[in-house]
């Protein structure tokens, strides 16, 4: 191995970004997931100052002083900020470098499959002006198959639901190709929102960003459960405007959470009714595999048995899926221009 290649490896080992709505995950080549944080950035207004990103941003959620805001430059698995993005990739990517910039990162990036070309190339856009040197773009649906290992080249179909922050992806893959796909702006974000407002609704109590999220995740469910759970949630009285605790439980998340639930699983059952015959005698034998930070919700893999009466199984590892899927990729250079849009 030559002194560029070893300091190739070093100093310019290519990346894999999940830049997702809610989370960002970066893979180093060689290396590994090195960045796993909230996609948020906190500016102070007056100066136009970067104050903190990823986890110490979130912390600041709710919390910040007048002059200082919480922003999330991702929504719906596009760019909502382009400027605030670039900024948060190029701080991430910098972060993986260990000191030396001088080289510029091949990356890939997986987006949510029905972006369109003006998103496509916002996203580019952001990579490139971060320092990339090259930029591909995967759908995050064929990531995510690669990343739980799928048999993706092999003549068969294989279904895979990826539910992240603001897109959920379903996709029938076969013949490294994506067969038939769909993608909506329904997923684990809005679960939040409709936590918040069945809440509000109900109780005339506002809850926050942070804390309708610890409600999904503690008692949050698609489907009943064995046993009820409940757990006391605080907010502000809206009718006082002073602080307030009171109980919720599963029954009533369950019934914020419907709404949500029922457009991810007829966005499956959707696809599976304009997947090909043959394709759809695989799924059968092969069932649905679940990923994503959604994916996580109480018996979401138990409502969608009951409602395609297919196997169902949630990814090892699905928070991570996309971005070890993007990864692989780095390694299988043919592989990453079949199924990658070069810039």
């Amino acid at each position: 191995m030559g002194i560029f290649s070893k300091m190739y490896n070093t100093f310019g080992s290519d990346l894999a970004i999940d830049l997702g709505t809610a989370n960002t995950l970066v893979f180093a080549k060689g290396k590994g997931i090195l960045i796993r944080e909230p996609s948020i950035v906190a500016i102070d207004k007056h100066s136009g100052k970067i104050q903190a990103i990823g986890s110490r941003a979130k912390e600041m959620l709710g919390k910040t002083p007048a002059n200082i805001v919480a922003i999330r430059p991702m929504k719906d698995g596009v760019i909502a900020d382009f400027e605030i993005t670039e900024k948060m990739l190029e701080y991430f990517i910098k972060q993986t470098r260990s000191g030396a910039h001088f080289l510029k990162p091949r990356i890939v990036i997986g987006v949510p499959s029905e972006i369109t070309q003006v998103e496509r190339r916002a996203v580019k856009d952001a990579a490139l002006r971060a320092k990339a040197s090259e930029v591909f773009l995967i759908e995050q649906a064929m990531a995510a198959a690669i990343g739980v290992e799928l048999p993706i080249t092999e003549p068969g179909g294989n279904m895979i639901v990826d539910i992240g922050g603001g897109t959920t992806d379903v996709a029938v893959i076969s013949l490294t190709g994506i067969v038939i796909s769909k993608s909506i702006r329904t997923a684990s974000n809005e679960m939040d929102e409709a936590i918040i407002q069945y809440i509000k609704k109900k109780y005339n109590l506002l809850l926050g960003e942070r804390t309708a999220e610890q409600v999904k995740m503690r008692i949050g469910s698609a489907y009943p459960l064995d046993e009820s759970l409940e757990m006391e949630i605080k907010g502000r009285d809206l009718t006082h405007g002073i602080p307030k605790t009171l109980p919720v439980n599963d029954n009533e998340v369950r019934e914020a959470l419907e709404s949500v639930v029922h457009i991810i699983v007829e966005a499956v059952k959707n696809t599976l009714e304009h997947t090909p015959p043959e394709l759809s005698a695989d799924i059968v034998d092969r069932g649905i595999i679940l990923t994503g930070g959604g994916s996580l919700l109480k018996n979401l893999d138990k409502r969608l048995r009951e409602e395609t009466s297919l196997p169902v199984f949630i990814a090892d590892d699905p928070l991570s899926s996309v971005v070890l899927g993007a990864g692989k990729i780095l390694d299988n250079i043919p592989l990453l221009r079949k199924v990658g849009q070069n810039y």
